[in-house]
C-alpha cells in the first residue's frame, strides 16, 4: 500500500506539471490571429500551427496511458511516458510525452519481462534494460488509475494482465474504442509491419483485429508520412452500421480523411451504377439476404458467387477480352465518301501497333480520333466549296456508322456480351466453338441464371469483381481511383476474385486483410482457407498472422462458444480466453405461446444490470421485426437493425444474428438456439451470435436443441 501511495503521488506531481506544460504551449498557440489570408507560405503555416492546437487539446485530456524507464546501452535511465500524441516541451527540444508510434514505445508494448529489452529504430537496433513499465489512466486531466506491470526492483512477477482485465472489464458504448494503452505484443507486430506486404490476420472472435488494423493505418501515416496520404487509404468494412460503429477510433487516434466503404458502394461509384439512368437499366440489385441462406442448398460448383469469386473466372475474362481485342476493328475499309478510303490494314497498324501500350477502349478512342483527323486532311483535298460540303456530310455519317461497328467496351456490356456468346455457345455441337473453350467452362446453371436478369438490366454482388476486373483491364485506371494501403474486414467473406482486383487499384500490395473462418457465415462466396488469398501474391510479398486470444467475452462464454465449433464445425481455430470470469452462461426454454414472454423477462433480468448495450439476436430479419414490435407495444425502448442501417445507436438493439458480426454488446440473448433455426451447417452462425457478448450471455431456446450446443451441466452454463 506504502508503495502504491508512493507511486500515486509520483505520478499526480508529474501529471500536473505535464499538463501545466501543455495548458501553456496551448495558450501560446492561441495567442496567435489566425492567418486567413492567401500567402501560400503564412497558410502553410497557418496550418501547421493548427495541427499542433489540435494535439494539444486532445492532449489536455489524456495526455499519456503509460511510462517505462529505459536505459539504453552507454547512457543513463530515463522514464518515457507514452501517449497517443507526441507533446515536445516549451523550447521544442526535449520529448514530454512520446507518441505510441514511435519506435521506442514499441517496447512499452513488446517488453514483458527479463533482463534485456531492444527495438528497432532508423539507425539500427538499440538494446538496453527496462526498470519499470507503468500503466496509468487519466480522464478528463484526472489521475484515476496506476498500476505498475513490471518493476525491476521488485521480486513479484510482471502483472500485465490486471490492467488489461481492468480495461476489458469496463462497459461499452455505442462505438468501438482505440485499445493504444493495452495493445499486445502479438497485435503490435502487425501494426508495425511493413507497408509493401498484404499482411493475412486470422484472429479468432474477439482478438481485436479489426482495432489492430485501425491502429495499423494509424501507424502507416506516422511512419511513412511523406509516402502515402489519409485520403489515399481506404477500410472496406461487412456494412453501413459496422463503419459507424467504428468511426471514432481513427478521430482518437488523431487520424482523419480515411476513406470508409462497402466494397460494394466502392464497386458501384468506380463503374458508376449509382448513376443508373431512370428506367432501371444497369441497376444494382441489393444482395442475397445472407443470413437467410441454408449452407447445403446448393452444391459448391453451382454457387455463383463462389465460381464468379474464384481466380478461375478471372481467367475466363481474360480469354474472352483477348477475343474482343483480336476482333474490335470492323472487317472492312473505311471510307468517308465514294473515292476516299483508308484501309483496314492501316487501321490495324495503328491499333495493335502504334497504340498496343494503351488499354483497349483507350486504343479504341485514339484510334477513332486519328481516323477523324485523317478525314479531316482528306477534305482539304475537295476540288471545290459544294464538293466539300458533301463530303463533310457524308463524312459525318460514316464516322457515326464505322464507330459502332467497333464493339461496345464498358464493363457492363462486355459482361452481358460475354454470357450472351456463352449462353448461345453452349446450344452449338461439340466442335464448333473452339474460340468459346474458356466461356464453355461455365457451369450451365449459372450461365442460364445470370443470363436472365443480366437481360432484364439486374446487376447482382457476385458480379462486381468481374465487373471491376473488365473495367480496370479496358481503361486506363484513374490515379484518384487507386490506393496506397486497403484494409479489408471480415475478408473470409470476400472472394479471391475481389482481392486479386483491388490489387490492381493499391500499389505495392499494400493490404490488411484479416477475418475469422470460423465466422465464414457467407459460404456462398466466401474463402474457405487462408491459402487462398495467400497465392494471389508472391512468398515474399505476404505474411500471415494467427491472433488466438480473445478479450472481448468471459471464459465462461468463451469455453461454450468453443464448444460449439469443436461439436459442429470440427475446427482448431478456438480462442484462448483472457482470464477473466463473468457470469455463466444462461439456457433458458422460450418456445410455443410462451415465446415472447420469456424472452422479454429474460431482457428485464439483464437489464437490471449495469450493461449500456444489449442485443436481442433472431434468426431472420423477419423475426426481428416481430419481437421488436412486440417489445415497443410492451414499453421497451429498443432500436430495430436491418441491413440498411447506417448508425448503431447503444442501448437495446434488435437485429438479426448475421448482421452483428464485427460488433459487440455487453449482454446478448440469441432467440429461437432450436433445430429449426440452427441446423447442423448453422453452427458458425450461432458462433457469432454468442461471441459478440462481453460480460453476459443468454440462449433462448425451442424444443429440441442443436446437437452442438453444450449440455446446461457443462461448461458453467445454467439451465432449468
Amino acid at each position: 500500500m506504502e508503495h502504491f501511495q508512493s507511486a500515486y503521488q509520483e505520478e499526480k506531481d508529474r501529471l500536473d506539471r505535464t499538463l501545466r506544460d501543455i495548458d501553456s504551449q496551448l495558450k501560446a498557440l492561441k495567442s496567435i490571429p489566425v492567418y486567413t489570408g492567401h500567402d501560400f507560405t503564412e497558410q502553410v503555416l497557418e496550418a501547421g500551427r493548427e495541427s499542433h492546437r489540435q494535439q494539444l487539446e486532445r492532449s489536455i485530456r489524456e495526455p499519456y496511458f503509460g511510462r517505462l524507464d529505459f536505459e539504453e546501452q552507454g547512457k543513463e535511465a530515463q522514464p518515457l511516458y507514452i501517449g497517443k500524441v507526441g507533446v515536445g516541451d516549451q523550447d521544442g527540444g526535449k520529448p514530454v510525452v512520446i507518441d505510441w508510434r514511435a519506435p521506442v514505445a514499441s517496447l512499452f508494448y513488446s517488453f514483458t519481462g527479463g533482463d534485456s529489452a531492444s527495438y528497432d529504430a532508423p539507425e539500427g537496433l538499440i538494446e538496453g534494460l527496462v526498470y519499470l513499465k507503468r500503466n496509468i489512466v487519466i480522464r478528463k486531466g484526472i489521475l484515476e488509475r496506476v498500476v505498475d506491470t513490471y518493476n525491476k526492483d521488485s521480486e513479484g512477477p510482471a502483472v500485465s494482465d490486471e490492467f488489461l482485465v481492468y480495461r476489458l472489464g469496463e462497459n461499452k458504448d455505442n462505438r468501438l474504442r482505440d485499445i493504444v494503452s493495452t495493445i499486445q505484443a502479438e497485435q503490435d507486430l502487425i501494426i508495425r509491419a511493413a507497408r509493401n506486404t498484404a499482411l493475412i490476420i486470422q484472429g479468432v472472435a474477439g482478438s481485436g483485429k479489426t482495432t489492430v488494423a485501425l491502429h495499423r493505418l494509424a501507424f502507416l501515416l506516422y511512419q511513412y508520412k511523406d509516402q502515402i496520404k489519409a485520403e489515399r487509404m481506404v477500410i472496406f468494412a461487412p456494412n453501413h452500421m459496422f463503419i459507424d460503429y467504428i468511426s471514432e477510433v481513427l478521430p482518437e487516434l488523431g487520424v482523419g480523411d480515411i476513406q470508409q466503404s462497402t466494397f460494394g458502394d466502392w464497386a458501384a461509384r468506380v463503374l458508376r451504377l449509382d448513376q443508373a439512368p431512370a428506367d432501371g437499366s444497369e441497376t444494382l440489385a441489393r444482395w442475397f439476404d445472407a443470413g437467410d441462406l441454408r449452407e447445403g442448398a446448393w452444391n459448391d460448383s453451382d454457387l455463383p458467387g463462389r465460381f464468379k469469386g474464384a481466380v478461375a473466372f478471372k481467367s475466363i475474362l481474360e480469354s474472352y477480352l483477348t477475343r474482343v481485342e483480336s476482333g474490335c476493328v470492323p472487317d472492312t475499309d473505311f471510307e468517308p465518301w465514294d473515292g476516299a478510303r483508308l484501309s483496314r490494314n492501316t487501321i490495324i497498324d495503328w491499333f495493335d501497333g502504334e497504340y498496343k501500350h494503351y488499354p483497349v477502349a483507350r486504343r479504341k478512342e485514339r484510334v477513332l480520333a486519328r481516323i477523324h483527323r485523317w478525314v479531316e486532311m482528306e477534305l482539304k483535298k475537295s476540288p471545290s466549296a459544294a464538293a466539300l460540303k458533301e463530303r463533310k456530310k457524308k463524312a459525318q455519317q460514316r464516322e457515326k456508322a464505322y464507330a459502332k461497328k467497333w464493339p461496345e467496351l464498358e464493363a457492363v456490356a462486355l459482361y452481358k456480351s460475354m454470357f450472351q456468346s456463352a449462353f448461345a455457345a453452349k446450344g452449338q455441337p461439340s466442335g464448333e466453338n473452339d474460340a468459346d473453350a474458356e466461356i464453355l467452362s461455365i457451369p450451365k446453371p449459372i450461365l442460364i441464371g445470370t443470363n436472365a436478369y443480366l437481360k432484364k438490366g439486374i446487376l447482382k454482388e457476385e458480379d462486381l469483381a468481374a465487373l471491376l476486373y473488365l473495367h480496370s483491364r479496358v481503361h486506363e485506371l484513374d490515379s484518384k481511383l487507386t490506393f496506397d494501403h486497403v484494409v479489408i474486414d471480415e475478408a473470409q467473406d470476400f472472394s479471391p476474385l475481389q482481392v486479386a482486383v483491388l490489387d490492381r487499384f493499391v500499389k505495392g500490395h499494400s493490404f490488411t486483410i484479416l477475418g475469422d473462418l470460423s465466422q465464414g457465415i457467407h459460404y456462398y462466396k466466401g474463402v474457405r482457407s487462408w491459402e487462398e488469398m495467400q497465392a494471389l501474391f508472391a512468398p515474399e510479398e505476404t505474411a500471415y498472422f494467427a491472433l488466438t486470444r480473445s478479450y472481448r467475452s468471459t471464459m465462461e462464454i468463451i469455453d461454450f462458444a468453443n464448444e460449439i465449433l469443436k461439436r459442429g464445425v470440427e475446427t482448431d481455430l478456438l480462442a484462448v480466453p483472457v482470464f477473466r470470469s463473468g457470469e455463466p452462461v444462461r439456457l433458458k426454454p422460450a418456445a410455443g405461446d410462451g415465446r415472447l414472454t420469456a424472452i422479454s423477462d429474460a431482457l428485464r433480468q439483464v437489464m437490471t444490470g449495469s450493461h449500456r448495450t444489449v442485443a436481442l439476436l433472431t434468426r431472420t430479419m423477419e423475426e426481428a421485426e416481430h419481437l421488436h414490435a412486440y417489445l415497443n407495444e410492451a414499453g421497451t425502448t429498443a432500436n430495430l437493425i436491418g441491413g440498411d442501417q447506417r448508425q448503431y445507436a447503444g442501448g437495446i438493439s434488435v437485429l438479426p444474428v448475421y448482421l452483428s458480426k464485427g460488433l459487440e454488446f455487453d449482454a446478448v440473448i440469441v432467440t429461437d438456439v432450436d433445430r429449426e433455426h440452427y441446423g447442423p451447417k448453422d453452427a458458425r452462425l450461432l458462433y457469432v451470435g454468442c461471441t459478440r457478448a462481453l460480460h453476459e450471455l443468454w440462449l433462448m431456446h425451442g424444443n429440441e436443441l442443436p446437437d452442438y450446443v453444450p449440455d446446461p451441466v457443462d461448461l458453467s452454463v445454467t439451465g432449468e
